[in-house]
């Protein structure tokens, strides 16, 4: 009997360009509620849930504002919608991973309305094999949850898989789950950050990574 194997796919900096919409989006947010967050540091939280966020980026002081900031950057980001354009090779990268024979997986915090756009963006319904939102899980990125209901949902196994994200966050995630991560700096994390995160690999984006395929930790052979 042949071995399971996976790749699960952060959407938001990984595959679709959001990062930095979402890092003005939360600054506007935070604006709007009489706060005065740098986007530095907002940026450099982004791929955390957003109830996580709020609590890193204010140090604790805002938890209790925190599903209302999530509702204002919500309405904010959705603005950008109809501009969403995906990072070089991400379709690409995807598709070469079905065509390999691995399971494809999308594992994401985004909120329902939100996955639905991100997914119509990468318009690869027919090779995705399980996907998650944040309604699927507890607690958001860096916790495991997303994580691990992937796993669940694919029929993978952790030491079969390779989760590929942009962000500390998602290497803590999937290393809190017991499977390695691959980097992309397409989020605007740098390869020595996602490295001393514990990312086995980095890459520039998607693209550079599908360049780079054969012999890089996403492929089993």
């Amino acid at each position: 009997m042949s071995v399971r194997r996976g790749i699960l796919f952060d959407i938001d900096g990984t595959l679709v360009d959001t990062s930095y919409l979402h890092t003005v989006s939360w600054w506007q947010a935070f604006r709007q509620a009489g706060m005065d967050v740098s986007m530095a540091r907002i940026h450099r939280a982004i791929g955390m849930g957003g109830d996580q966020l709020v609590h890193e980026v204010t140090d604790g002081a805002a938890d209790d504002q925190a599903p209302e900031l999530i509702a204002s950057h919500d309405a904010v980001y959705s603005a950008y919608w109809p501009g969403l354009r995906l990072l070089p090779g991400a379709r690409e990268l995807v598709l070469h991973c079905h065509r390999a024979g691995l399971v494809t997986v999308l594992a994401s915090s985004a909120g329902s309305a939100e996955f639905d756009v991100l997914t119509k963006v990468l318009d690869l319904d027919e090779v995705i094999d399980a996907a998650t939102g944040s309604a699927d899980a507890e607690s958001s990125k860096p916790d495991p949850d997303i994580v691990l209901v992937a796993l669940d949902r694919a029929g993978l196994q952790p030491e079969n898989a390779i989760f590929v994200g942009d962000a500390v966050w998602d290497v803590q995630a999937s290393g809190k789950a017991g499977l390695r991560c691959v980097g992309l700096e397409s989020g605007g994390t740098s390869a020595a950050e996602l490295i001393e995160a514990g990312a086995v690999r980095t890459y520039r984006d998607p693209a550079d990574l599908l360049a780079h395929f054969d012999g890089s930790p996403l492929d089993f052979r």
